[in-house]
């Protein structure tokens, strides 16, 4: 028991620079992450050869600290990722790999055009898989204290996956926090979900296109995939919305949506199973509304991150040769994190409870503007509008726009 806690005290202690390195501080950590993964079980060898031989990456604490400078607006994010040629070579591929996509739909209930996006938005189909080293960046983030306990496992996992399937180090490549393969699975879901779909006897996410596409299938049905249901859709908002239910958090029923005058894109109603739906405005009242069913929230629990999901959704839905977004995307300006404090701020000042000015535009904030905008007559979607801005008197002049 001491040495568990010497190691968990030791771990959360060690601090580093970014400019600067401090060697005889990560040489110390490592020697602890030796004893770690004696405990955890790696053989001798992999402590000798591979845990004592570990490096730091400067770049990869750089990486994980660096805050971006402006927000990225929805449409900024959107158009980067759902691209032609990802949308024509998803298309290549989904015909391509069918036999095996048949395959695995048929197994895991995920239909291939969507197991086909995944790996689009991870690795541009596997032509971009990271180039760091995992096990440097994942001893480099697990002897830095933000996250220390976080990724000291996820290296204990990493080498285990090491083991398990005889993987050189050098060949161990991927993000700088990580994530590995043309999935970019994480050590730990690495090592619950991979599965060898080849069968050659190991599940390879770097060179087997079957391990890799039969692992994300696996995945998504472990996540929640409910089968011969879509993502969601879009949907068109009547002009007189409250947007008194927006978010992962005001579910209803499909029935109760067309109720509120909510309808499909091409204004007829929609149809209303049984199934439980939210709604997201990701640019506002002025940009595209979409209904996210239960399958949207597994794509949430891959990446949470809402427009991810809606960018996965409607990737596949243009895979398997179905419309792109009809609405237009706005071209809201990027807002940088000092504004959004000050908005926030200002809300604060005003009365409405955000939390603390972060600069990041959090649900706390997005229910704190939509209270304050329903007061002051504005369209109260809980986007950070010109009309909203101009309100709270704040200037969006020099602002960028994407």
């Amino acid at each position: 028991m001491r040495v568990n806690l010497s190691i968990t005290a030791l771990l959360l202690s060690v601090s580093f620079s970014h400019s600067a390195i401090a060697s005889a501080d990560f040489a110390q950590c490592v020697s602890q992450l030796q004893l770690k993964a004696k405990q955890q079980g790696i053989s001798q060898q992999t402590i000798d050869t591979t845990v004592a031989n570990l490096s730091f990456i400067p770049r990869v604490i750089e990486l994980d600290n660096q805050q971006p400078e402006f927000t990225t607006t929805f449409k900024d994010y959107y158009d980067k990722r759902v691209t032609d040629w990802r949308i024509k070579e998803g298309r290549k591929l989904y015909v391509q790999h069918g036999q095996l996509l048949r395959q695995l739909t048929t197994k895991y209930g995920v239909p291939g055009q969507y197991i086909v996006a995944f790996w689009g938005l991870e690795t541009n189909y596997g032509s971009y898989k990271g180039n760091m080293s995992v096990l440097n960046s994942l001893a480099t983030l697990a002897c830095d204290p933000r996250r220390s306990e976080y990724f000291t496992q996820e290296l204990m996992q990493a080498l285990t996956l090491k083991e398990r399937y005889q993987f050189a180090d050098k060949d161990m490549v991927g993000s700088w926090a990580g994530a590995m393969g043309h999935t970019q699975f994480m050590p730990t879901n690495y090592l619950k979900y991979a599965v060898d779909g080849d069968g050659d006897g190991r599940a390879d996410l770097w060179n087997s296109t079957a391990d890799a596409l039969t692992s994300a299938a696996n995945f998504l049905q472990q996540l929640g995939w409910k089968a011969n249901e879509r993502w969601g859709r879009e949907v068109q908002l009547p002009k007189n919305y409250d947007f008194a239910y927006m978010g992962s958090k005001d579910t209803k029923l499909l029935i109760d949506w067309a109720g509120l005058n909510i309808k499909q894109t091409s204004g007829k109603p929609l149809s209303t199973p049984d199934m439980q739906a939210a709604l997201y405005v990701p640019a506002g009242h002025t940009g595209p509304a979409f209904l996210g069913y239960e399958n949207f929230n597994v794509i949430m629990r891959w990446n949470r991150s809402e427009f991810y999901a809606i960018a996965v959704g409607k990737l596949a839905d243009q895979i398997n040769g179905g419309a792109g977004i009809s609405h237009p995307l706005p071209n809201h300006p990027r807002l940088n994190r000092e504004m959004v404090q000050q908005l926030q701020q200002k809300l604060t000042d005003e009365g409405f409870d955000v939390g603390k000015p972060d600069g990041i535009l959090g649900r706390n904030s997005v229910i704190g503007l939509q209270a304050y905008q329903r007061k002051h007559g504005l369209i109260a979607d809980g986007y950070p509008d010109n009309a909203t801005f101009e309100k709270l008197g704040i200037s969006l002049n020099k602002l960028p726009t994407p």
